[in-house]
């Protein structure tokens, strides 16, 4: 019997550990983040009534629907069923309190009681039931030269919901913004590790990508180092751009610039199972003319297609406009393919051709089976 290689067991122990190619899960479509002062009890409810107004007025028919987001007169009712419906029962998936560039620097007194606020709003959903499925603080970010403004925030927050709540609600997580040091993940970490020993739960955050000296410390052990702590890693276009010199003008989700940062972020982070978003439109429409709000609707239906074209299923969502088209443009592209994947998955079962000259591989019906289960969790 031929001798196992010298290290195989090793090699193999760490490739199980770091690379866990598990299945996608549930990851939401969307976050919407709100400047912790604007932010309450209602806010969610707030934004999904704002976004069905929008629908009644300036998309009222599957047909304006398919026109404004280019989406085939078959699909149209579908799509149009279900952006009505989620709006009315879940409006937002996964919602951050702005503690940071949404937010500002405010005095300490005046954003301690901003965590306060925060946390009773928190308390009440959670109790209504009407908190997010993911839900959570961004706090600001050690390149400030500050950290103990962003751990007090963060320490007011989880300590405030638990003490109010008498739980850490499900689906908590913490967005670290401006990582221009890697050792800041490491502290952050730290700061977690330390804070969850006196709740008796586990504490994971997302880091946020917002300049090109974040790039060279992503890698596939970066999680690993981390002690599994890293759950996501969001793209914030608006800061890359910048950072970058790129002009105004052309800081926008689709430039080549930010294509190349997301596809570092694939290359490094893929199979680990952190979860990949990016970033977002910084618009909401010039009036309420119907000429106005369907041009807000079409660009920002363009971002998201950009996005799901290139294996970003996730983005940020800055105003309650943002909602329709995020929603409509994520359930075409899912309903869009569903039927024919499902075909092609089954042919390769039943070992038979679905037809139309395609030859899959192996990897190819992995993908179809991920893209089938993808769109199953995010279709209401």
């Amino acid at each position: 019997m031929p001798a196992v290689p010298e290290g195989f067991a090793e090699a193999y122990r760490l490739q199980q550990a770091r690379y866990p190619a598990a299945e996608p899960g549930r990851q939401p479509v969307h976050t919407v983040y709100v400047p912790a002062d604007r932010f309450s009890a209602r806010t969610v409810a707030e934004w999904g009534d704002q976004a069905l107004s929008l629908v009644k007025a300036h998309l009222p028919s599957p047909g304006e629907l398919a026109e404004v987001f280019g989406v085939p007169g078959a699909l149209g009712a579908a799509v149009h069923e279900r952006v009505v419906r989620k709006l009315s029962t879940e409006p937002v998936e996964d919602l951050r309190v702005d503690f940071e560039d949404g937010y500002g620097v405010r005095p300490g007194p005046v954003e301690d009681e901003h965590v306060e606020r925060a946390v009773e709003a928190i308390a009440s959903m959670h109790a209504a039931g009407t908190l997010p499925r993911r839900w959570g603080p961004r706090v600001k970010s050690f390149a400030d030269g500050d950290p103990e403004r962003s751990v007090r925030t963060l320490e007011g927050f989880v300590t405030g919901v638990m003490a109010r709540a008498g739980e850490l609600p499900a689906g908590f997580t913490v967005t670290f913004p401006k990582v221009l040091m890697e050792a800041y993940l490491g502290q952050f970490a730290a700061v977690l590790e330390r804070l969850e020993a006196g709740l008796g739960t586990r504490l994971r955050f997302e880091m946020q990508v917002e300049a090109p000296q974040t790039l060279p410390f992503l890698r596939g052990d970066l999680n690993e180092s981390l002690g599994g702590r890293l759950a996501a890693a969001h793209f914030g276009v608006f800061d890359y751009t910048a950072a970058i010199g790129l002009p105004p003008h052309e800081q926008r989700l689709d430039h080549p610039a930010c294509d190349h940062a997301r596809h570092v972020m694939q290359t490094a982070l893929a199979g680990t199972g952190v979860e990949l978003s990016d970033g977002s439109l910084a618009s909401s429409p010039a009036s309420d003319r119907t000429a106005d709000v369907h041009a807000l609707w079409r660009r920002h239906a363009e971002l998201v297609r950009h996005s799901l074209g290139h294996g970003f299923y996730q983005g940020w969502d800055m105003h309650p406009s943002h909602l329709v088209s995020r929603f409509a443009t994520v359930y075409a592209f899912h309903l869009a393919r569903y039927d024919s994947y499902r075909e092609r998955v089954r042919a390769w079962e039943e070992r038979r051709s679905a037809g139309g000259g395609v030859m899959d591989e192996p990897a190819t019906i992995r993908t179809l089976a991920a893209a089938l289960r993808r769109a199953d969790a995010a279709l209401p």
